[in-house]
């Protein structure tokens, strides 16, 4: 639920795009326009505005929508498309997630890059994947999202498996990615579905600790656990965004690209509007 003061904020917001809530306003487009492709020198002259194809998916995945129900106003969905999978190819939708996060966290006060973090996965319905699993502990046919965030729930990165891969297989992916990505990253925090030898293994080998919570023999019922609440947090705003409520993409990589364009719009608007 919101405070009177946040739901001022955001209705101050919407007042700043230009059609929906999910338009980008002058303050964010400022902030991504020199991370957009330049314009050939040779050849035909690009008429395609990039504002209104950003705009275009942040529509499509806000709302959820086919990409053959997108308003016509943002234009062709075949050049929507065909610009998405360009962009998508180029890890544009990372860069501008990735970077958005670090600014946040130079904005709260920390390090940009990140010592500490939380791991977790939630297995979801993926109706349309060229390949999926079936996760026997959540009754689930589709695919699973690996995912680390920082110690105040922004997501460090994404990795998608079917649903049949176990949180320890999955977690010894994310090490190698953290390690690439994040190298600073050192202490990690997690519930009992990665308490296994070879993922502690692998943790050492790669210079990680990482920390297991587990939760109360005692407590009855729901029971924050201390740490490992942020990511549950994280989960919760991945499906405000409605194209993540299940996943619909047929490959993993748009998939991952669909995640990078919610949460990156998230921390945009974080750093564009604080």
């Amino acid at each position: 639920m919101w405070t009177p003061a946040q739901r001022g904020r955001m209705a101050g917001i919407t007042r700043k795009t230009k059609r929906y809530p999910s338009d980008l306003t002058d303050e964010e487009w400022e902030r991504i326009a020199p991370l957009m492709s330049p314009a050939n020198r040779r050849g035909r002259k690009r008429t395609t505005d990039f504002r209104e194809i950003i705009n275009a998916l942040r529509y499509l995945v806000r709302s959820g929508c086919g990409w053959e129900m997108l308003p016509v106003h943002f234009g062709p969905w075949q050049t929507v498309y065909w610009w998405f999978r360009r962009l998508m190819r180029r890890f544009l939708f990372q860069t501008i997630h990735d970077v958005c996060l670090m600014l946040d966290r130079e904005a709260a006060g920390r390090e940009t890059s990140p010592s500490g973090g939380v791991i977790d996965s939630q297995s979801i319905k993926a109706p349309h994947a060229k390949t999926r699993g079936y996760d026997a502990g959540k009754k689930i046919v589709g695919r699973k999202r690996h995912i680390a965030v920082d110690t105040d729930g922004r997501l460090l990165l994404v990795q998608l498996t079917t649903a049949d891969i176990s949180d320890s297989a999955g977690g010894q992916m994310i090490l190698d990615a953290i390690r690439k990505r994040w190298p600073w990253m050192k202490h990690l925090f997690a519930d009992g579905a990665y308490d296994r030898l070879q993922l502690m293994d692998k943790a050492t080998f790669l210079d990680f600790t990482v920390e297991i919570i587990r939760r109360s023999e005692t407590a009855k019922g729901f029971e924050i656990l201390p740490r490992r609440w942020v990511v549950e947090r994280t989960f919760g705003w991945m499906i405000r965004w409605r194209r993540l409520v299940k996943d619909y993409e047929q490959r993993i990589d748009v998939a991952e690209a669909m995640i990078h364009i919610a949460m990156g719009s998230l921390m945009l608007r974080r750093n564009a509007h604080p």
